[in-house]
């Protein structure tokens, strides 16, 4: 059953890309993924970083401004949504090629436990909104003093 698949070709999978595209149709939205496991060539691309403080989210979105972003968590799931329009005035013109997309978008990220969701931040500049989730504070790392005896 499997056969034709144990010699697959990494450089020919490449051109497989229909059958990403097939499951994300039979998928839509994918579901909130883990967030180190966020999959690829999906839009917008997200980084998802952390530090002692907090978690922090950079959603990269070219061409689209703050408010055509909504971004909302619930049940430590961060979701980021919106729309990008498709080009105006090249409707006439023959396309070899487009891979810039257009549509509605959705993109979710479960997140670690421990998130305060009250002090969360939202800010966009330059393509580029930057979420920021600070950590509750007893989550922090502290120091301990060490003391001679």
């Amino acid at each position: 059953m499997f056969g034709d698949l144990r010699g697959l070709d990494p450089a020919r999978a490449q051109g497989m890309e229909w059958v990403r595209q097939l499951f994300d149709e039979m998928f839509p939205g994918g579901g909130a993924a883990d967030i180190r496991s966020v999959p690829s060539g999906s839009f917008p691309p997200i980084n998802v970083g952390r530090t002692d403080e907090a978690v922090r989210v950079y959603v990269f979105a070219p061409g689209l401004g703050a408010e055509d972003l909504e971004v909302s968590l619930q049940d430590n799931v961060l979701t980021v949504a919106g729309r990008r329009e498709a080009p105006t005035g090249d409707e006439a013109r023959t396309r070899f090629r487009q891979e810039r997309f257009h549509g509605d978008f959705r993109r979710a990220v479960a997140l670690p436990e421990g998130l305060d969701i009250d002090r969360a931040e939202a800010r966009f500049r330059d393509g580029v909104c930057e979420i920021v989730l600070p950590k509750r504070d007893e989550l922090k790392p502290r120091r301990i003093e060490v003391q001679a005896a």
